[in-house]
């Protein structure tokens, strides 16, 4: 099982309106990257800001078709996210 040491940071986020982003740093304890293009699942428009003093990362991807996946683990040692197909995408899905 993987640890939370070993799991990759979302680097950046470019989704201003996210609540889980503040200054570009996303603070959700941690993300879901899935849908059929490499969607943040996590992503919430409210009101208010949310999350943890730390950075988030990557808990679950469920685009086994990505290079950096590995039974449903993110294997990069980053990942960015930012508008895609949708307004909150992970910019570092790269199909195999």
């Amino acid at each position: 099982m993987t640890q939370m040491l070993d799991m990759p940071q979302v680097q950046d986020c470019s989704v201003d309106s996210c609540s889980y982003n503040a200054d570009h740093a996303c603070h959700a304890g941690a993300i879901t990257v899935g849908g059929d293009h490499a969607h943040c699942g996590t992503f919430v428009e409210i009101s208010f800001r949310a999350g943890l003093e730390r950075t988030g990362v990557v808990g679950a991807c469920h685009r086994s078709d990505c290079v950096h996946n590995e039974a449903l683990e993110c294997r990069a040692s980053a990942v960015q996210v930012g508008s895609g197909a949708d307004a909150a995408d992970c910019l570092t899905y790269t199909t195999r």
